[in-house]
């Protein structure tokens, strides 16, 4: 793709982000998130009226870009019946993308200085979005919305895969198939809970031990503390003579040594439990819930495929509409990951059957 070409693209995407984020601006109650996307949108147009003189200097032709109908009633649908921090979640997955490609765009392309400044301010403007909307994100609590799409989407994936392995075996015996796979599903879904919950609980445990062992340090010998600090910076690349001397100015204040050490954490470790077993356990449900009704594994499967296909496609829509990827290529990469394990299942399933003899 040539530099003008680049260029369109980016221009259609910060016009379309512009009417997105208008969008979203106008179906907001809270005036806060109200402003600031008013203030996003108003960027992202700025933004877009840079790549327009950009195409227009070197003789291109602005492409015309009209309002995705379609794109603005997900948006309003999923408004009215989420939180708004569900969408900001998702957006925060555009913008950073939109920084990466610009990052590569300045790096790689032979800009004038006046345009490279720009592009640079530009830049910070998309990575200034990101850190707003995960900071929204943490404050409304469920910032871990992602992790829940992500947990529905290993729970159906996982299941898919083991009864289209169990449909090879058992042919005639749906039943057979539904229960096993249930069965799996919830032993999944608690695994993945438990998981969360110990994940979440050993974190905490260990930011309250470093926070002991840090006031037992400044008690008895607050010159260790810092030196601690300075070999933490040390470790993270910084100079040794710049570590020191951070530590020397900010090492003897404990609050500040606190949050510089130990990564807090808000999560509470029964609600992140819950949260991911029930995202598997969701999940689980669309694949195995025709093995119950229909008469023999042969029938159901094509049923659970469709059910799993639709769940997987609609997930990537909501993604790719919210964060600016491709609808196609979300899509088909979510589905045929799937598609692929379930095919490779019912393969290793058959291979079983003939091995074992088994014919039920």
């Amino acid at each position: 793709m040539d530099i003008l070409e680049k260029a369109k693209k980016f221009y259609i995407g910060e016009i379309n982000d512009h009417i997105m984020y208008k969008t979203l601006a106008d179906e907001e109650k809270d005036q806060y998130l109200k402003e600031n996307l008013y203030k996003i949108s108003e960027m992202e147009l700025n933004h877009a009226q840079f790549w327009k003189s950009f195409i227009e200097k070197r003789g291109g032709k602005v492409p015309e870009v009209k309002p995705n109908k379609f794109k603005i009633s997900v948006i309003k649908l999923i408004r009215k019946v989420f939180n708004p921090v569900v969408i900001v979640s998702f957006l925060e997955l555009g913008e950073a993308g939109g920084a990466k490609e610009y990052f590569e765009f300045l790096r790689t392309e032979n800009l004038e200085p006046e345009e490279y400044e720009s592009l640079k301010n530009i830049i910070l403007d998309e990575l200034e979005h990101e850190t707003f909307f995960e900071k929204e994100a943490e404050n409304f609590g469920i910032s871990n919305i992602r992790d829940f799409v992500l947990g529905m989407n290993d729970g159906l994936v996982e299941i898919l895969g083991a009864v289209t392995g169990l449909s090879a075996v058992y042919l005639t015996n749906p039943m057979v198939v539904g229960v096993s796979g249930l069965i799996v599903g919830i032993a999944g879904s608690l695994s993945m809970g438990i998981g969360a919950y110990i994940s979440v609980r050993s974190q905490r445990q260990v930011n309250e031990a470093l926070k002991e062992k840090m006031e037992i340090l400044f008690s008895i010998a607050p010159e260790r503390a810092v030196e601690e600090f300075e070999l933490k910076l040390e470790e993270s690349g910084i100079p040794d003579e710049v570590a020191k001397e951070i530590a020397q100015k900010l090492g003897y204040n404990q609050e500040a040594l606190k949050k510089l050490l130990i990564k807090e954490t808000d999560e509470d470790e029964i609600k992140s439990g819950l949260f991911t077993g029930f995202a598997y356990l969701f999940g689980v449900m669309f694949p195995v819930l025709p093995y119950f009704f229909a008469p023999t594994s042969l029938v159901a499967l094509p049923f659970s495929i469709l059910f799993a296909g639709l769940a997987l496609a609609t997930v990537a829509t909501v993604i790719s509409v919210l964060s600016g990827i491709s609808i196609k290529k979300k899509v088909m990469e979510m589905v045929f990951s799937a598609f692929g394990a379930a095919g490779i299942s019912f393969i290793f399933g058959k291979i079983m059957q003939t091995l074992f003899g088994i014919d039920i």
